[in-house]
């Protein structure tokens, strides 16, 4: 029997974006656009990661525009998030106004609502404005001593070696 699941079945499971071409692109925050199907093999620990490159927001002050980069890695349970929807949803911040540190918890704690992983981290990289990049990184475990380890780890050294800047 084939490990392949027919457009049908792949739907049934709660995907409705991945496919659709009349996607409505949303422009304001919603986290309900984020869609999961179910992990094959919650048995196994490994990395997902995501490189969401085309995020937007708006100061809440100025109203200005911010650029922002997520990069998000997960260690799946049961549900794993479905990646056009997670474009969507990066996509839904673009008339949101908060500050980027707020901007990176709430990325978090959707995704932890959402698909309630083993492990999570997001680290946002904002494009400098007004001379200052600011780099927010959040993460988080589901309380099992091992993922604990993880976070506690991943915490305390996460920008031990910093990128070079002067590309931004």
């Amino acid at each position: 029997m084939s490990d392949l699941r027919t457009t049908e079945e792949i739907r049934d499971g709660g995907v409705t974006l991945l496919g659709n071409h009349n996607v409505k692109y949303e422009n304001k925050y919603n986290p309900n656009i984020l869609e999961t199907f179910v992990n094959k093999h919650p048995g196994n620990d490994y990395w997902v990661k995501f490189n969401c490159v085309e995020g937007t927001s708006l100061c809440p002050i100025t109203g200005q525009p911010d650029y922002f980069s997520a990069y998000i890695s997960y260690i799946p349970n049961v549900d794993m998030v479905e990646s056009k929807s997670l474009k969507l949803y990066i996509f839904s911040f673009r008339n949101q106004g908060d500050y980027h540190e707020d901007i990176t918890n709430l990325i978090m704690k959707d995704l932890i609502a959402k698909m309630n992983p083993k492990y999570i981290e997001v680290w946002c990289k904002f494009l400098p404005r007004g001379g200052i990049s600011i780099d927010p990184f959040v993460n988080y475990s589901n309380g099992e001593e091992k993922y604990d380890k993880i976070r506690d780890y991943r915490f305390l050294n996460h920008d031990m070696n910093p990128e070079k800047i002067d590309n931004r």
